[in-house]
């Protein structure tokens, strides 16, 4: 018993035992994540819009939040639509919800920028109950309608971003901090567009 109990194999043990934590805890995952994100990995990639590339027709594809509320894609031509796709289940999805509400705080008065978070299980009391668990004022919807496959293939967390003419600028799979400056800029670029 004696030998079991040594200095290498209690330290192997706590490795192990975090190691397990971090695999099966969805939010020990997520915080995980935060702290990588915090020292500057996962870093999204934000790249000019080509002056040439067309204008998607965005109408048709529809979200519902709570309330039966519902928004259609082609009705918001003029803004920058910042969407993605997450759920309570998957801890990329938990760890850039920081970073989203701290990006959405700074835009959620402008009226050039529309937030839409889009709960890939359609269970908006769920979505609802950790948004408010945490504070978080931004937007829960559900998919409404049909969406393209190629926009959103599936993969959790995908963040999709078009600017104000409706143009795909941003369309990323995998949690990234948008609060970062560089993420700003790009918002702020793609509000000066003109339409």
């Amino acid at each position: 018993m004696k030998e079991m109990m040594t200095k290498k194999n209690i330290v192997n043990a706590i490795f192990i035992a975090l190691f397990l934590v971090i695999l099966f805890v969805p939010s020990a995952k997520a915080f995980l994540i935060q702290g990588l994100m915090e020292i500057g990995l996962f870093k999204p990639k934000t790249e000019p819009i080509a002056a040439e590339t067309p204008s998607a027709d965005l109408s048709g594809i529809k979200f519902e939040d709570k309330s039966g509320k519902v928004v259609d894609l082609g009705a918001l031509k003029g803004k920058v639509i910042f969407i993605n796709f997450w759920a309570t289940w998957c801890p990329p999805c938990l760890a850039e919800m920081p970073s989203i509400n701290k990006l959405y705080e700074q835009y959620k008065d402008d009226k050039d920028v529309v937030f839409i978070m889009v709960d890939a299980d359609s269970d908006l009391v769920k979505s609802q109950k950790y948004m408010d668990a945490r504070s978080y004022k931004m937007p829960v919807y559900s998919v409404a309608s049909n969406i393209p496959e190629t926009l959103f293939k599936g993969t959790l967390p995908t963040t999709i971003v078009f600017d104000k003419q409706g143009r795909l600028s941003y369309n990323e799979s995998g949690a990234a901090n948008y609060a970062s400056s560089k993420f700003i800029e790009f918002i702020e670029q793609l509000k000066s567009l003109k339409i």
